[in-house]
């Protein structure tokens, strides 16, 4: 199947001011790109990119004082596939795990693992671990939280979403991240685009999506603790320890945000056939 992403974001500053964007899809995904997800930039200015300590792609640049636009669209193969579930899948124990592994089991700065040990294996604790373990704490957390536009805070963590029972994606995501971390498994905060395809569509204007990735039996698996069910079409910008590692847009000086449009849709390989 193919799909469209893309994105039409401006912003505004007072003065110029250096900016960092993670706005690049994966360089995994490199050789699904049909068309290249190629950031232009309105007025023209000069990009650098170059990759994080995660691997992610980022984007360098200097934006001028007044409104910035930014803009891409790339065609992406996909295999059609929902998110892989695999029941049988083991817990790893922390001495058998890869070392790179071993960063996404401390606390964060969204994901307070130190602060949520004992209310996680209280109620974890006596559940299976592996696989079904996991799941428990995503099915917890999809029916803890109530989600909401509204609810948006940048400053909510793990332990206030907890408390305060709302959020958005990423607050989902750090309280799913939190609690697999103090249960010792691995887990990391992914962004990305996800669109609605092989589900209702939703009325709200498409937005990019926050998610986790938990480490089982050798390999990563995704889980969605805001959705809670598997879906088709995930595409990832980039990966952290939680939010703080990947702002999609990082000025180091004031900005303002003054249009957000992201598109993700499955299209028709006859109509890019027509197209090209």
């Amino acid at each position: 199947m193919l799909i469209r992403v893309g994105f039409d974001i401006a912003f505004s500053c007072p003065q110029p001011v250096a900016t960092v964007l993670k706005l690049g899809i994966e360089r995994g995904r490199a050789r699904d790109l049909l068309k290249p997800d190629t950031i232009r930039t309105q007025p023209n200015v000069p990009l650098r990119e170059f990759t994080d300590s995660f691997g992610n792609r980022c984007t360098r640049l200097i934006s001028p004082a007044g409104v910035t636009r930014l803009k891409t669209e790339a065609i992406v193969r996909d295999s059609g596939d929902v998110d892989e579930v695999n029941v049988e899948a083991r817990e790893v124990p922390v001495q058998e795990l890869p070392d790179e592994a071993l960063r996404y089991l401390g606390g964060s700065r969204y994901c307070e693992v130190d602060k949520l040990g004992s209310f996680a294996w209280s109620q974890f604790g006596n559940v299976k671990p592996g696989w079904t373990r996991v799941q428990a704490i995503f099915d917890f957390v999809h029916n803890h939280l109530e989600f909401g536009y509204p609810h948006a805070r940048p400053t909510r963590t793990a332990v206030e979403g907890l408390e305060e029972r709302l959020g958005v994606c990423r607050d989902f995501t750090h309280l799913s991240i939190a609690l697999c971390r103090a249960m010792n498994i691995p887990a990391r905060y992914c962004n990305g685009y996800l669109g609605d395809i092989g589900v209702p569509l939703d009325p709200a204007p498409m937005d990019f999506n926050a998610w986790t990735e938990v480490f089982l039996d050798g390999r990563w698996y995704t889980f969605d603790a805001r959705h809670n069910v598997p879906r088709i079409g995930r595409i990832v910008i980039s990966r952290g320890l939680d939010a703080a590692d990947i702002p999609m847009i990082h000025t180091f000086g004031p900005h303002w945000l003054q249009e957000f449009t992201v598109i993700t849709e499955e299209i028709a390989e006859e109509a890019q056939a027509k197209a090209a």
